[in-house]
């Protein structure tokens, strides 16, 4: 099985790397003796056999299971490949263990006695093996943080069945169970709440570190630990469907999938692997033929070029800094869903931000009441509210709280109900038509705004949304709202201007609000008054300046701009609009992750051009070197088992060097 299939699975990547390394020890084991009977090993450590012991022979018995056993998986990779009519790297792998084995066992066969190449396939398996080895032990290492997701789901769950209380496992949950959830409990699915309040600690899930207050109605997320106060929740999403499930396997998607370098780099180890091949063979033929060496030599100088110039650096030259990077990134609770994403977001110059909710805490509260013609602020309150009561918009959330504060009853619903596309909302309430939303839309539907006119700009002047009332044509009042910055978004916007990055602030809201909310930032381009629909087209107008795009929303209103951008970050609590709309999605809603995703992309990316640079430039030099080229000039040659050294070497730094991209954890803190 691929290393690809194994990440996707922990246990499996866990029993593959114990494998290789079983198949590692037997072959160092064995190894030792085999090299020091050598040759090579002879003219350092002198040994002694007795007369009826024949050394090559004892070779030939000790090389067989390194061969045969240790290094099965590769030729079977290589029997894999070349039935698909394919060429990778355990060909060559296999080609320079087989041609080392068999030839050294036809000379053993035929003579007895003379030179072999035992100890360099047993080498070559060792080294291959431990490089192997490494390079998954290093890449399993990058996903302790997804592995930690896995552990948040409880294996068991309390169910109400029956007018009783039962354990089941997590697994047999379908979907409208009741489960019973106590305090210190982990909730085991997402599902609303029917019973009950208490407060729930959804970071590890979202990020979030305050324990959130949940009552009757609210959603609960699979994985989160319940606080305080024991409740019931019917399930509404299970297995696969559960946000947890799909966090994981966005992260398992990310760190399989290939980045546009890779793909380059695959295609160049397709063909290195072909001019391996023909340089070893070219290799024998040159000294054979016109070296004037013995074929024994020969056969050296072809084994070591096709040895050192199998090209397994590489291939894990970008997969292993694209799973230390994506590894990294689900640890600080930013998702990633692809490689290419994770190198593209290196390359993004402009970033537009969505005000409410992602520059913003998008939890607005009112801050004003003031009714018109003979109109009370109850009243002024009491329509918005019954024509707001079944949205979830921030705005509207908020002067329902307002409302309910004020104890202010006696809703009903209203007819003839319509969503006017980001101006407002209409309906008929008691017989009478309701308009609500913006200045605009009131102009529009003739409304006379002049007994208000200098409320609104008093109330535009300083910063704050307002929600304009109307009753049958006739204006009845205003309602102002504010909504906090976040702390982190000033820090980021101020970062990005330092990364040579323009943030660009969109907004619905009317320009004086937005200039306010923009100079507060810092910010230096803002476009105001943006209808929903209107989002994706701005997105355009950027992109045809020649700019990357990345666009910031909270993944509804937001998700045909998200779509239109380069790059679409979702910021927000993982809900499943975010994960489906976004490339990146950031759990925690806070502004300041985007400079980290950058930061962590740039990383990444430098680390992939180092490994590719070092795995371009190794083969490059090593393949002549190995191929004898300064054996005549300067007496300088290879034997196999150093270029089978040489070659795990080359693997090990580039896994290496992946995995020292964690240092950039200390910016991302």
């Amino acid at each position: 099985m691929s290393h690809e299939a194994a990440m996707s699975d922990p246990s499996m990547a866990k029993a593959m790397e114990q494998d290789m390394r079983r198949r590692f020890w037997i072959a160092f084991i064995l190894s030792i003796p085999i090299f020091i009977l050598s040759p090579v090993g002879n003219s350092f450590v002198k040994i002694s056999l007795p007369d009826f012991i024949s050394v090559n022979w004892l070779l030939f018995i000790l090389t067989t299971p390194v061969v045969f056993w240790s290094g099965s998986i590769f030729i079977t990779g290589t029997y894999q490949s070349l039935r698909k009519y394919t060429l990778n790297m355990s060909v060559l792998i296999s080609v320079g263990v087989l041609s080392a084995y068999f030839f050294s066992t036809l000379l053993t066969v035929m003579y007895g006695s003379g030179e072999t190449f035992f100890e360099a396939a047993a080498l070559l398996v060792t080294f291959v093996l431990f490089g192997h080895w490494m390079e998954m032990k290093s890449r399993r290492g990058t996903s302790e943080s997804l592995r930690a997701l896995f552990d948040l789901v409880p294996p068991q769950a309390r169910v109400w069945k029956n007018d009783q209380e039962i354990l089941i496992p997590t697994a047999d949950l379908i979907i409208g169970d009741i489960v019973i959830v106590k305090p210190g409990d982990k909730v085991a699915v997402d599902g609303v709440i029917i019973e009950g309040e208490t407060a729930i600690d959804e970071s590890l899930v979202t990020g979030e570190s305050i324990p959130v207050a949940k009552k009757v109605g609210d959603k609960v997320i699979g994985g989160s630990v319940n606080q305080s106060g024991s409740f019931k929740f019917r399930t509404t999403e299970v297995g696969a469907s559960t946000v947890l499930a799909q966090i994981i396997k966005m992260v398992e998607k990310a760190q399989n999938s290939k980045a546009p370098g890779q793909r380059l780099a695959d295609k160049a180890a397709a063909w290195l692997v072909v001019v391996a091949v023909v340089s070893g063979v070219v290799t024998f033929i040159g000294w054979y033929f016109f070296g004037e060496v013995a074929a024994i030599t020969a056969l050296t100088f072809a084994i070591s070029a096709v040895v050192i110039a199998c090209p397994d650096a590489l291939g894990l030259a970008t997969p292993t800094a694209v799973a230390v990077g994506t590894g990294i990134g689900a640890k600080y609770h930013i998702l990633i869903k692809d490689a290419a994403t994770l190198e593209n977001v290196s390359k993004i110059n402009t970033i537009i931000l969505d005000k409410t909710g992602t520059l913003t805490e998008g939890k607005p509260t009112v801050t004003k009441v003031v009714a018109v013609n003979s109109f009370t602020e109850e009243e002024v309150l009491r329509y918005e509210v019954n024509l707001e009561q079944d949205s979830t918009h921030p705005l509207s959330r908020a002067i329902i709280e307002e409302a309910n504060r004020r104890g202010i009853k006696n809703f009903e619903k209203a007819q003839k109900f319509e969503t006017l596309g980001g101006y407002g909302l209409s309906g008929i309430i008691e017989g009478k038509k309701i308009l609500v939303g913006t200045e605009r839309l009131l102009l529009e539907n003739g409304v006379d705004l002049a007994p208000i006119k200098n409320i609104i700009d008093n109330l535009v002047n300083q910063g704050v949304t307002i929600s304009l009332l109307a009753v049958e044509n006739r204006v009845a009042g205003v309602i102002a709202l504010s909504d906090k910055i976040k702390p982190t978004a000033k820090q980021a916007i101020a970062d990005f201007f330092v990364m040579n990055i323009e943030p660009v602030m969109i907004t619905g809201d009317h320009d004086k609000i937005a200039q306010a909310v923009g100079q507060e930032l810092g910010l230096r381009r803002i476009f105001s008054q943006v209808l929903p629909s209107e989002k994706a087209s701005y997105v355009k107008k950027l992109q045809s300046e020649g700019k990357f795009v990345a666009m910031v929303g909270d993944g509804i209103n937001d998700a045909p701009a998200l779509a239109q951008a380069d790059i679409g970050i979702a910021i927000g609590s993982g809900t499943d609009v975010a994960i489906e709309t976004g490339s990146v999605v950031l759990m925690q809603s806070n502004p300041y992750d985007i400079v980290r995703a950058i930061i962590l992309s740039k990383a990444t990316v430098r680390k992939m051009k180092q490994n590719l640079f070092w795995a371009a430039i190794y083969n490059l030099l090593a393949i002549p070197l190995a191929a004898g080229v300064f054996y005549n000039i300067f007496g300088i040659w290879l034997r196999p088992e150093i270029s089978a050294l040489l070659m795990s070497l080359s693997s090990i730094i580039v896994a290496t060097n992946a995995v020292l991209l964690k240092r950039v954890e200390s910016k991302l803190k």
